[in-house]
């Protein structure tokens, strides 16, 4: 499951609220996808907005949020999905019947209304989450 050259790897990013590290994930991964990513999120149960946190540690890192916004999974399209990933506590992403996409689960501790420091530690994991993703989804090492 790659990108094609005439389109890039759909990833949707699953968590609670849609508020803060499924927003993270959606951000690093339109960063580092290089234009073969078209990287979205929703949540099960979306807050509405993004926390004011989330928008301070991705401008610490020069990573803006800009076009990106809170919504639920009933205003994503999951089916065309090529990947969806659960953010981790329990989320529950259904998936309809016959999705041929990857389903991929992380563990990452929700920073809600738990300090700035939390939500740097989500913010640092997710990045390297989200790199590991791409360099097995779209940039592979070439075989020797």
């Amino acid at each position: 499951m790659t990108p094609t050259s005439s389109r890039p790897l759909k990833i949707l990013f699953v968590c609670i609220g849609n508020s803060c590290r499924s927003q993270m994930a959606e951000a690093w991964a339109n960063q580092f996808g290089n234009g073969k990513v078209q990287a979205s999120s929703a949540g099960s149960h979306p807050l509405g907005e993004i926390t004011a946190d989330t928008y301070t540690v991705m401008r610490e890192k020069g990573i803006s949020l800009d076009g990106q916004w809170s919504k639920s999974l009933r205003e994503v399209p999951v089916a065309e999905m090529d990947v969806v990933v659960g953010m981790g506590c329990d989320v529950a992403c259904p998936v309809p019947a016959g999705f041929k996409g990857r389903l991929v689960e992380w563990n990452i501790p929700d920073p809600y209304a738990r300090g700035i420091d939390a939500f740097r530690n989500a913010r640092d994991l997710i990045e390297r989450q989200v790199q590991a993703l791409l360099a097995d989804m779209i940039f592979p090492k070439a075989s020797a």
